[in-house]
């Protein structure tokens, strides 16, 4: 089988991968934040859970951020909008290593949020609009695991420069994902569709809002979907961190290495699933991966030594990053054009808001049965795969729709 990389023009070449580098950096950020929890909590002389309010915080802001910065991509342009989103949440990253306090710390993820809600739509349209129906499934996957991309560049600054810098530090190292707006600014076109009128033309209040309404049965349905997708990724990888420092007592470095492990696991699983979505179909290759989860748990919760917490780990996210994997094109192939900027994304955040106490709950539960973070994630993490299976059989599908069409 070719590579589909090889068949790209040298402008969709250049436009995915700015959407992909643009999500990368963005799950990069995030992530920062999640492995120095517990350094954080040391600081300001408080518990996890006080500090896991940040990501919450982040969670939360994140629709707010993808209805505005869709918005002005429907109106400006994919690309300058992409490029404001990268400077914002590089600049709101660059400013949390110099948090005086907790409440600062807060206030600042929650404008992180904001930055970072606007990214994966607003990426996710330039690079759909521009790339050809055939193989979307593979660069579906890939794009999606620019997320586990970023998590596991994290991973590895985590490992290894975070007992040199400390957690300010690495805020500092993070916020050159601001290097971007410059490929971006200088290597990449405007998405096709956009450029072809249609779209803009229809980006008045009044047009976006009778499509909202249109297509509200369905967004309704995407942002249930979205809110299961969110509670399996998030579920299964904001405190695991956490766990393996608190309940195993491992030290940073092994804790880099084992998520190291797993976002192999992750990028892999990405790829293969969104690739076998084009067989399969979106919803068959989401519901394989998420059943093929669950006989996982046992080996990634319950597991005693790091060797088979790293095997668990892998096994475990090739299958919750399979299923992401399909995401991109999934959404954007039930959207309609008008609004494809705003409502892939919106949904896609206001799931996320659904489940923004999820990383809270977890702590707050495992911190009052004497820190068993294990017995928590396993539970929560089976519930939420027998939810996103149900919620993904009962859904549309509009595989290989041509998104190059503007109207």
């Amino acid at each position: 089988m070719a590579n589909p990389l090889r068949t790209l023009t040298r402008a969709q070449f250049h436009a995915y991968f700015a959407a992909l580098g643009g999500w990368s950096l963005d799950a990069f950020d995030f992530f920062i934040f999640v492995f120095c929890l517990k350094a954080i909590s040391g600081e300001f002389h408080t518990g996890v859970k006080s500090v896991a309010e940040g990501i919450f915080l982040t969670l939360a802001f994140r629709p707010l951020g993808a209805l505005v910065f869709g918005w002005l991509a429907e109106k400006h342009g994919r690309r300058p909008i992409l490029m404001l989103n990268v400077a914002s949440y590089s600049a709101v990253q660059l400013a949390t290593a110099f948090a005086p306090n907790l409440a600062t710390l807060l206030a600042l993820r929650a404008l992180f949020g904001f930055a970072m809600g606007g990214e994966w739509g607003v990426g996710a349209a330039l690079a759909l609009e521009t790339l050809p129906a055939k193989g979307r499934g593979f660069f579906s996957g890939l794009l999606q695991e620019g997320y586990v991309i970023g998590y596991l560049l994290a991973s590895i600054v985590f490992a290894c420069l975070f007992v040199h810098v400390g957690w300010r530090g690495l805020f500092i190292v993070s916020s050159a994902s601001a290097l971007l707006v410059l490929y971006i600014r200088y290597g990449v076109e405007e998405s096709p569709a956009w450029v072809a009128g249609v779209v803009a033309r229809r980006a008045s209040a009044a047009v976006l809002w009778a499509a909202v309404k249109g297509y509200f049965p369905t967004l309704c349905y995407l942002v249930l979907l979205m809110a299961c997708f969110n509670a399996f990724s998030h579920g299964s990888q904001d405190l695991y961190p956490t766990f393996l420092q608190v309940q195993h007592g491992f030290s940073a470095q092994t804790t880099g290495n084992i998520a190291l492990v797993m976002n192999l696991g992750a990028l892999a699983g990405g790829i293969c699933f969104g690739a076998l979505s084009e067989r399969l179909g979106r919803r068959g290759a989401i519901a394989l991966a998420a059943a093929l989860a669950l006989p996982m748990i046992p080996l990634w919760a319950y597991s005693h030594t790091a060797v088979m917490l790293a095997v668990g780990g892998f096994l475990m996210q090739f299958m919750v990053q399979g299923a992401w994997g399909i995401v991109p094109a999934h959404l954007n192939e039930l959207s309609p054009p008008s609004v494809r900027a705003i409502l892939p994304g919106f949904a896609y955040q206001l799931g996320n808001l659904a489940m923004s106490r999820m990383a809270p709950f977890q702590a707050g539960f495992a911190e009052s049965h004497g820190g068993d973070y294990a017995h928590v994630l396993s539970w929560t993490l089976a519930v939420v795969v027998i939810a996103l299976i149900l919620v993904t059989a009962l859904g549309p599908e509009a595989r290989a729709t041509d998104l190059r069409v503007s109207a």
